[in-house]
């Protein structure tokens, strides 16, 4: 029990669950830039091919994190078209990564919520001389409680992702060693006090996000 205690206060405990946040936190921010006007966008625009980018962004939900880790490898690494940059084994990479998983979650979340209240206003904001894309900040502003869940889904989806990150990484220790790449290794290497110290931020990160995804969905109500 003594050496589980120590290895809570130990520096790399630290250096993993902050780098594991400072990555996950980012892919999350790439994540709702570009997912949130790309669902808000869908939800009120109409244009040819429109129904085919709905399906493919709930589609895209159930991506293969290794497939997609072994894609981005494939264009980040030296010969790749994106190798110029450096990014591979690097935590940007892992940015990345993660981001490309959450987008999806975001964009999709997004959509429902702005389609609905699309349906629900969009006569009225129209009424009042707003383009569909004009009404976008409004109804984002009426919804604001919904997208915020659909970040903290973006968030839950980068903070526990692992095949992804482990191809385009490298789990690294102090670079781009986190916390379930490193939960996965200690636990073969039979170092627990480390990986049940980890797995217990994790699962206290998954009930703080989910408990606050229920409060602002409930709004309040018992």
């Amino acid at each position: 029990m003594s050496d589980f205690w120590t290895t809570l206060a130990s520096d790399e405990f630290r250096r993993i669950v902050a780098l594991s946040l400072g990555v996950s936190l980012s892919a999350t921010a790439l994540a709702i830039a570009v997912g949130l006007p790309l669902g808000a966008g869908l939800a009120v625009c109409r244009f040819p091919g429109r129904r085919v980018l709905v399906v493919m962004a709930n589609a895209l939900l159930g991506l293969p994190p290794v497939v997609v880790g072994l894609a981005l490898y494939l264009v980040l690494s030296h010969s790749g078209p994106l190798g110029v940059l450096g990014l591979l084994f690097t935590p940007g990479a892992m940015v990345l990564a993660q981001a490309v998983l959450a987008t999806p979650i975001v964009a999709a979340l997004v959509h429902r919520t702005t389609a609905d209240l699309w349906e629900e206003y969009g006569g009225a904001l129209q009424v009042d001389g707003a383009t569909p894309l004009r009404a976008i900040p409004e109804l984002i502003v009426m919804g604001r409680t919904r997208l915020v869940t659909a970040g903290l889904a973006g968030f839950g989806r980068a903070i526990s992702e692992v095949g992804a990150i482990l191809v385009v990484g490298g789990n690294i220790a102090g670079y781009t060693r986190t916390m379930t790449t490193a939960i996965a290794l200690e636990t073969s290497k039979g170092n627990l006090s480390l990986a049940l110290g980890l797995g217990f931020v994790l699962i206290g990160i998954s009930i703080a996000i989910s408990a606050t995804a229920f409060a602002l969905g409930s709004g309040g109500k018992q």
